[in-house]
């Protein structure tokens, strides 16, 4: 495999170099605390652009470079962020291009190939695992719900926001729409659900009994469940991996109670979860695989 830069903008910037399917040197990121995802949201995209040209740019001199890999939230086609709920300045914004261009003002002319955060999380595993022939799908859990698919398929794929309640009130979702998996999961939703405390805080409550949110972290494991048999029914059954920021506060106990009342149809119930640590060096991995693939 060529070498081959990849860049991750998940809970927050990360970047390193990647060759035959592992991450080479260290990995640069920014900020340095994965929980100041906020300073981004503020960001208009053309600074968003320049950030991460100052993170990529030490690498990309390097003359054994290819091309840059980068995997953004959001609906990503042709190089355009179509849309982005938790980053909405990002609408419409011809990343790839501003990025090629921003880095040409760095002194570095080399290709980008902009995708989907949670699609390059999918190829990142598939890519360690030594699974590139199957399909992979995955759950990104952190300050937004990714759904990943490898290999990707013309669609949307916007998993995060399947339809998981019929309740009118439910309308947490950055998006706007109600019911949403992401109106449960994300963080944004569940600072507004309680308001007095942060995502983190909640989970550490749940751990010490508080009753509220003890019945919260089952609406969270019930709503990803009936995401999950959303995509079983859709797309057949098989093996499911976890993964960003919230991934270790899963129940795997927990989620397959609730699957089991939701999947009855014998054929799809040969479905497996997997928890898999190292998000950030999976998805460098990952947004190096697709761009190289994509320049053939």
């Amino acid at each position: 495999m060529a070498r081959t830069l990849g860049v991750a903008l998940t809970d927050r910037i990360a970047v390193g170099m990647v060759e035959d399917n592992r991450v080479i040197g260290e990995i640069r990121r920014f900020p340095e605390d994965e929980d100041d995802f906020e300073v981004f949201q503020s960001m208009p995209a053309d600074e968003i652009a320049e950030v991460l040209c100052r993170q990529i740019g030490p690498s990309v001199r390097d003359s054994g470079l290819t091309v840059v890999g980068v995997g953004l939230p959001g609906i990503v086609r042709n190089g355009v962020i179509e849309e982005s709920p938790n980053l909405q300045q990002l609408k419409g914004c011809n990343i790839q291009q501003l990025l090629s261009t921003c880095l040409r003002g760095h002194g570095a002319e080399v290709p980008v190939v902009v995708s989907n955060d949670a699609d390059v999380m999918a190829a990142g595993i598939a890519a360690t695992r030594g699974q590139l022939d199957r399909i992979i799908r995955v759950w990104s859990l952190g300050n937004g719900i990714g759904f990943g698919r490898y290999p990707s398929n013309d669609g949307v794929w916007e998993g995060g926001h399947i339809v998981v309640s019929l309740d009118p009130k439910e309308t947490f979702c950055g998006c706007g729409g109600a019911g949403h998996l992401e109106g449960f999961m994300g963080h944004r939703s569940m600072r507004m659900r309680f308001l007095d405390r942060e995502p983190e805080e909640v989970f550490a409550a749940a751990k010490k009994g508080d009753a509220r949110c003890q019945d919260f972290l089952k609406l969270w494991h019930r709503a990803l469940a009936a995401g999950t048999a959303s995509s079983i029914h859709m797309d057949g059954p098989g093996r499911f991996y976890l993964t960003g920021s919230d991934s270790d506060q899963i129940d795997l106990g927990l989620l397959h109670v609730y699957m089991q009342e939701m999947v009855k149809m014998s054929p799809l119930q040969g479905y497996v979860f997997e928890v898999v640590p190292g998000g950030e060096e999976i998805a460098i991995i990952g947004a190096a695989v697709v761009a190289l693939r994509a320049q053939g």
